[in-house]
């Protein structure tokens, strides 16, 4: 048998100069630090996650904030107010009820039922009681939203602006 070949476990065997270094108390600080702590690969899979959560927030925030919060549709009726009544159990909210201009003029919408909407400001809500049946016709500027609030009444029609109709007054000239 030949001898010549290379041991393999002599060969990694530490030096003494090795075998006589003295570990340092920040040098095993670290090495236990570095035994106990576990690596986790789980991180990207975290951030994928976290940015999900994220996006679905966004866009439901978006979405209430769209539903409850922005008008779709900002527009104006004309007509005469029926009546205002101030209702509500635990939310006071002025409701109205308007017979519009165009029910009226067309005998194909007399079966619909009138125009319902609601009042935001005491102020408005004054000054719709007193053009309520008294057959001033007016201006209703309101705001549509798609869904409702409890604390915004029980319509999608907030009215915005409620004013006399200066088109359709009738200005008789003064005798002199």
């Amino acid at each position: 048998m030949n001898d010549n070949f290379q041991d393999y476990f002599t060969e990694g065997a530490p030096d003494e100069e090795e075998q006589q270094h003295e570990e340092t108390p920040q040098e095993r600080e670290d090495r236990e630090i570095e035994e106990a702590t576990i690596e986790r690969r789980g991180r990207s899979m975290r951030l994928v996650m976290l940015l999900i959560i994220t996006a679905m927030l966004a866009f439901l925030a978006y979405w209430v904030w769209q539903h409850y919060w922005h008008p779709y549709n900002v527009s104006q009726e004309k007509g005469w107010i029926m009546k205002v009544n101030n209702e509500g159990t635990l939310f006071k909210t002025y409701e109205a009820e308007m017979i519009t201009e165009k029910y009226i003029e067309d005998t194909l919408l007399a079966m619909r039922s009138n125009f319902f909407f609601t009042i935001a400001e005491d102020s408005i809500a004054q000054q719709a009681a007193r053009w309520a049946g008294n057959g001033q016709r007016v201006v209703v500027t309101y705001n549509e939203y798609k869904g409702r609030l409890p604390w915004r009444g029980n319509t999608t029609r907030i009215a915005t602006a409620i004013e006399c109709d200066s088109d359709r007054i009738d200005m008789k000239p003064h005798a002199e």
